[in-house]
């Protein structure tokens, strides 16, 4: 192989990342956020500490999806017909990828919350308790990982796409759930009831999910969040 000069190593490695950009639309959608959070940093003002932590999990974030995308042209190069170790090469670093999302959106979601005032620290636990908005954060996301755990478990369907419960029933019926509790209001609570069959029976009618499939999912949905805010909410 030619040898490579310095200016060539850097062209070479400018051309990676624009090909990996011009190719991969989660690339380009992981680094639109990462821009976008990097100069909200710079907006509210984050110590030099925070921000190299919110820098470094962006950063992590797009090396991934990068390396992501060079393992998966290295398999392609050795083979166009399905196997299962190269599917198993694929879904690995994927799974790498979602790894680090999942850590830069802890990384973010923590540093902003301190940063922006929404609750003060000093108070302690009894004011997250009475923080609405802090606890539908963590009622979606522990629907949405209950679900994925129980997938797993029975090995029905993929992660995020059929199978017993629905996910998309699930999060539908936390969000009803949420709204109930948090207005209050009969009117409002019917319309995200609504929302929310319509969400189940869509999933049903594309045949990505049987009626009770939907079903399962509508009741984790509803007693998981239930049980979130009954140990955490004070309202």
């Amino acid at each position: 192989m030619k040898k490579r000069g310095l200016t060539d190593s850097f062209n070479y490695a400018i051309e990676g990342l624009k090909h990996t950009l011009k190719t991969q639309r989660n690339m380009r959608i992981h680094f639109v956020i990462g821009a976008a959070v990097i100069i909200l940093g710079l907006i509210a003002g984050l110590s030099p500490v925070e921000f190299i932590l919110l820098l470094s999990a962006v950063t992590l974030v797009i090396v991934a999806e990068m390396f992501n995308t060079a393992l998966e042209l290295a398999v392609d190069m050795f083979t166009k017909e399905f196997h299962h170790m190269a599917k198993l090469a694929k879904d690995i670093a994927a799974g790498c990828v979602f790894v680090t999302s999942v850590y830069a959106v802890i990384v973010g979601y923590l540093i902003f919350f301190r940063t922006v005032k929404l609750i003060d620290l000093s108070e302690g636990v009894s004011r997250i308790r009475q923080s609405p908005w802090h606890i539908t954060f963590i009622s979606l996301v522990s629907v949405i990982f209950l679900v994925i755990i129980i997938k797993i478990l029975l090995r029905k369907g993929t992660p995020l796409r059929g199978g017993w419960p629905s996910g998309h029933s699930a999060l539908g019926f936390s969000v009803f759930t949420v709204i109930t509790i948090l207005t209050r209001n009969g009117v409002v609570s019917a319309l995200a009831f609504l929302m929310a069959m319509l969400l189940a029976i869509s999933r049903v009618r594309r045949g990505l999910h049987t009626v009770w499939e939907a079903i399962a999912g509508s009741v984790i949905g509803i007693l998981a969040t239930l049980l979130i805010f009954k140990l955490l909410y004070k309202g």
